[in-house]
């Protein structure tokens, strides 16, 4: 008997990658700037993947689903321009961190992006299969290659990036968006506000007005309304491509960066 909507929901809110501490050890380390730039480097590499739709919403209008496929070109296009306030939120908090100011023009996307990808080479450039030019670590260019596989539109990788939509639109609505806003707002770190326009990003995509949630929300009627015994296979596979592939990047960056949330002797003798 194929897994109805709510198990699949209820499947990835039990898995690993929806409870990682990632964020929440962040605010306990309280990280210099050269850790959280190499953060925001990764983050920023991996979200980038996920935002262009390929040929996803047109091959499930392909498959006869046209409802589904509006609701999933909904969430490409809310996604489309979200790439340059990443960047500066990013900015914004490195600044914050830094005794002299790192940004004169935080609006200045090529000069952010550069400087996050500057401290990621500097930290985990000898990580096993980091490549330089690029800047991704061999964890985040996995967690991409989910995404790569939106050029292709044959059937059943159709239903496998429908999974694979859905896990990310709950864990980017239930983990990553709320751990953001756990280390950079409520931390109190950088005395940064959701009201600060340089944090638009986050104010964009938090809450129950936000972004993420209106993009779970169409995740899952989309994948609702195809699931079946046949679709539901290929549907888990996607989910579980999605969720094993972030949880391992975020695995090597909490212990590479964050040390687990271990707070070394210094800083706490501090």
């Amino acid at each position: 008997m194929a897994k109805t909507i709510d198990e699949i929901v209820e499947y990835v809110r039990n898995h690993r990658c929806y409870s990682h501490p990632i964020f929440h050890n962040w605010a306990t380390v309280n990280p210099p700037t050269e850790v959280v730039g190499a953060l925001f480097h990764q983050i920023q590499r991996f979200c980038a993947s996920t935002r262009p739709g390929g040929n996803f919403p047109t091959a499930v209008k392909d498959l006869g689903l046209l409802d589904e496929s509006s609701l999933l070109q909904e969430i490409v296009e809310s996604e489309e321009d979200h790439g340059p306030h990443l960047a500066t939120m990013a900015g914004f908090i490195i600044n914050c961190t830094a005794t002299t100011r790192v940004f004169a023009d935080l609006y200045d996307r090529d000069a952010v992006e550069s400087k996050l990808k500057e401290y990621s080479d500097q930290l985990l450039g000898n990580l096993p299969g980091y490549n330089l030019s690029s800047g991704q670590t061999t964890q985040c260019r996995r967690a991409r290659a989910v995404f790569d596989r939106r050029k292709q539109t044959d059937t059943e990788s159709t239903f496998r990036n429908l999974g694979s939509a859905l896990a990310l639109e709950i864990i980017s609505n239930q983990q990553l968006i709320p751990g953001e806003k756990h280390c950079l707002i409520d931390s109190g770190l950088y005395a940064a506000k959701m009201s600060d326009p340089e944090m638009h990003y986050l104010l964009e995509h938090w809450g129950e007005i936000g972004a993420e949630q209106h993009h779970e929300k169409n995740a899952i009627a989309a994948v609702a309304s195809v699931l079946n015994e046949s679709t539901e296979p290929l549907i888990m596979e996607g989910v579980i491509d999605f969720l094993d592939s972030l949880v391992n990047l975020w695995d090597i960056l909490d212990a590479a960066l964050l040390e687990s949330g271990c707070k070394s002797e210094v800083a706490l003798a501090a």
